[in-house]
């Protein structure tokens, strides 16, 4: 397989989990209080750019399924591909952890305190939190799976 055909097949994989992980665990992926687990794969970027429109597809998807509505599916989604480029552009991996928990907190936190009148500093906690599990707990670890995964694949190709 070329380098380009893999790297689309990679972000269409990353989008069809992202999707899929959300709607598993719909009944905790949306409302505000959210733990998305498919979030962990936000830090993807960090070893493929491709996971970028990926990412952004996935969560499109995911929230125009089981979301919250227009807010959900435009914000949320544009909330993603934000956080997908600002992990990708991070210099290490806890600030590439930290994007797509500011970057949800704030914009997911700001539309969900609106759509369930729940106080901003709440929602903005309550996302912030999941979040925060999500990509530190779940995601950290993954990225140091795969990232050995790689290293295995490249010494057993030399």
């Amino acid at each position: 397989m070329n380098g380009k055909t893999l790297m689309i097949a990679r972000g269409a994989l990353i989008a069809a989990m992202y999707a899929a992980v959300t709607l598993i665990f719909l009944p905790v992926s949306y409302g505000p209080v959210q733990f998305r687990i498919s979030e962990a794969l936000t830090l993807l970027p960090c070893l493929w750019p491709e996971a970028i429109p990926g990412l952004f597809a996935g969560c499109l998807i995911a929230n125009l399924i089981g979301g919250m509505g227009p807010w959900d599916v435009i914000l949320g989604s544009a909330a993603t591909l934000s956080a997908g480029v600002l992990t990708y552009l991070a210099p290490n991996r806890i600030l590439a952890a930290s994007a797509p928990v500011a970057v949800n907190a704030l914009i997911v936190g700001w539309y969900l305190s609106f759509l369930t009148n729940m106080p901003v500093y709440l929602s903005v906690l309550y996302v912030a939190c999941g979040e925060a599990v999500a990509c530190y707990a779940l995601g950290l670890p993954l990225i140091r799976f795969l990232e050995h995964i790689e290293s295995i694949k490249t010494v057993k190709n030399k």
